[in-house]
């Protein structure tokens, strides 16, 4: 599932552009839509996306730390449902987002995944969230989606060593 601070007005083709590089399915989830494994998730703008359960929840609630949708209201109500099982991570951004909602994966067992501040963009949110939690791995953004690959498909790492 992935949140993206985006402007509320206009397409911004974000959707369209990661459709075209995912291999697996894409969509901007409805309220109450079922979460299934084997699809990506992104969002939609102006919206909070939180899971309960096992469906998406979408709130018009006011932004929180200035953004709608907002990482942590994602992360802490995923932590909630799926405690251990659950990898957060947090890219390049402008400002605190995600921070406190990494800390929530972490204290309920899950992984916390954090670019490394040198590779990013802009570091205010890698750097807010190494600084709210004991993070699991700082990688370069290169490295990020090779370790997750690793960690959710670990029979491949077998065929690879051989």
């Amino acid at each position: 599932v992935i949140v993206q601070h985006r402007k509320k007005d206009g397409d911004d083709g974000l959707c369209e552009y990661l459709k075209k590089r995912s291999r697996l399915p894409l969509i901007e989830p409805d309220d109450k839509e079922k979460v299934e494994p084997g699809r990506v998730y992104l969002a939609p703008r102006d919206y909070h996306l939180l899971i309960e359960e096992s469906i998406f929840a979408l709130s018009t609630e006011s932004p929180v730390g200035y953004a709608r949708p907002s990482i942590d209201v994602l992360f802490e109500s995923a932590a909630d449902i799926y405690h251990d099982r659950i990898i957060g991570v947090i890219l390049t951004g402008a400002n605190r987002d995600g921070a406190k909602g990494l800390a929530k994966i972490k204290s309920l067992g899950g992984m916390a995944v954090v670019q490394d501040p040198e590779s990013a963009e802009s570091r205010a949110m890698p750097d807010a969230a190494i600084s709210a939690t004991e993070v699991d791995r700082i990688l370069p953004l290169a490295e990020i989606a090779p370790f997750l690959n690793k960690l959710c498909h670990p029979s491949q790492r077998l065929l690879h060593a051989r």
